[in-house]
């Protein structure tokens, strides 16, 4: 197997690896504080379901990303094609974790808000969706970069 080949398996995990863990920490404080809520005061769970998922997307995110990264992974491919791609791929693996663990930061907050008023529900959703833009940059960012060696 080709050193380059290997550079780039590593940049695809790392990507769909780092992007998972910040799913998992957001939706880790994003669910716990549901629970709070919803212990409380069961029938705000619609208005509470939206702001608890929002960080998974990122998790979703990498995985796209790491299918299409596959796609260019050939058995001969030089170091620096390897490096290419997992340069390729680091613009979401960096976004996904960061903005998974911020968005659920922000959802946890907004959920609390929830709990105590649950007509600001609706309202409360561009917070942590403002995030969730930038983890949609590290998205396209990582597709453009994504390089064809076939």
């Amino acid at each position: 197997m080709e050193t380059g080949y290997v550079i780039g398996i590593i940049g695809i995990a790392l990507c769909v690896l780092l992007c998972g863990v910040g799913s998992a920490l957001g939706l880790y404080k994003t669910g716990s504080a549901a629970a709070g809520v919803l212990g409380e005061s069961p029938k705000k769970f619609g208005k509470v379901l939206v702001l608890v998922l929002l960080p998974a997307t990122q998790g979703i995110y990498g995985f796209i990303i790491g299918i299409i990264a596959s796609s260019s992974l050939v058995g001969t491919m030089t170091e620096a094609q390897g490096w290419t791609l997992l340069g390729a791929v680091l613009p979401m693996a960096l976004s996904g974790l960061i903005t998974g663990i911020l968005q659920g930061k922000s959802a946890v907050n907004c959920i609390y808000a929830v709990g105590k008023q649950d007509s600001l529900g609706g309202k409360l959703i561009i917070y942590p969706a403002m995030i969730e833009f930038y983890a949609i940059l590290g998205l396209i960012i990582s597709i453009m970069l994504i390089p064809s060696f076939a």
